[in-house]
């Protein structure tokens, strides 16, 4: 099964006047973990994301593109990272976001792929 486990954000980058908002400590905690999953073969896909100030909303139902500046859902929270992760089963993929939650600092939202 595959599952999305997303990092959520919910004031650090701003407190941290950047959108890196990860400590060193938490960093190294968050590489540590890719690198087992990683040996694992675990990981599909993982990445950061940039703020949401970054994005662009592009809507060509209509056949031309409208392009709107700024992201979909202006929220305090966001999603500021992911894995795609191969994993066994549920139990096995709340046990790996509980693990990314502590090596990120962060909540963590896991929800399977379909």
């Amino acid at each position: 099964m595959q599952f999305l486990v997303n990092v959520i954000d919910d004031g650090q980058a701003e407190a941290a006047g950047r959108t890196e908002s990860a400590t060193a400590a938490e960093a190294d905690a968050v590489q540590a973990l890719n690198d087992r999953l990683q040996a694992d073969g675990r990981i599909v896909f993982a990445g950061g994301l940039a703020g949401p100030a970054d994005s662009v909303v592009v809507d060509a139902r209509s056949g031309d593109a409208v392009v709107t500046e700024g992201p979909v859902v202006d929220a305090a929270e966001y999603v500021a990272g992911f894995w795609v992760l191969e994993l066994p089963d549920v139990e096995t993929a709340r046990a790996v976001a509980a693990e990314a939650s502590t090596a990120c600092n962060r909540r963590i939202e896991l929800r399977p792929l379909l």
